[in-house]
């Protein structure tokens, strides 16, 4: 179940939001044990990403995004013999305190420090920061990279800026954006 009390359907990309609380002397370790985790769902069919996030202070828990295509490739990486050896191993010295399954775009919200606190922001402060984001990157693909494209049908170019616009946003202008505009993001 997502973190809004709804199921995810089968197209929506979900994300696994987990806060791990590591006891004090243990965080090498645990450290270790969580790149390990990472890994095994980065090489799971389905997954789109993962981070590790440090806590921001000494009581605070780490925390691990795990975002996937799919609920399928989700309920996949939950049931598979990789996960489950990866939790073979953990020493104990580390337990979840708190879970999110994100759907769709709240995923992108998910890494902040501020999200780790609470939700991720209402939909429609997300839609700006998104356009806020997306708006120069089209605008400078548009001038910079159309005119290259002119000889391609109109039906192709899409295939060439969109993956660009699409990692340039995930990459670059979405961080940004969100670290500038957290306060208001977060609030409300």
């Amino acid at each position: 179940m997502a973190a809004d009390g709804r199921h995810g359907e089968q197209g929506d990309e979900i994300t696994l939001f987990v806060a791990r609380r590591v006891e004090a002397g243990h965080e090498a370790a645990f450290e270790v044990w969580a790149k390990g985790i990472l890994a095994a769902a980065a090489a799971h069919e389905g997954n789109l990403g993962t981070g590790l996030l440090r806590p921001a202070g000494p009581d605070d828990p780490w925390h691990l995004l795990l975002h996937f295509r799919d609920t399928a490739a989700f309920r996949s990486w939950q049931d598979s013999p990789a996960r489950a050896a990866c939790f073979a191993e953990a020493d104990g010295h580390h337990h979840e305190v708190h879970r999110h399954e994100i759907l769709g775009m709240e995923g992108w919200f998910a890494t902040t420090p501020a999200a780790a606190k609470g939700r991720p922001p209402v939909r429609w402060k997300m839609a700006v920061a998104s356009t806020v984001a997306i708006a120069p990157l089209t605008v400078t693909a548009s001038l910079l990279l159309n005119p290259h494209l002119a000889g391609l049908p109109v039906a192709v170019r899409p295939l060439v800026t969109a993956p660009l616009i699409s990692a340039l946003m995930t990459y670059a202008a979405l961080p940004v954006v969100t670290r500038l505009l957290r306060r208001w993001l977060f609030t409300g």
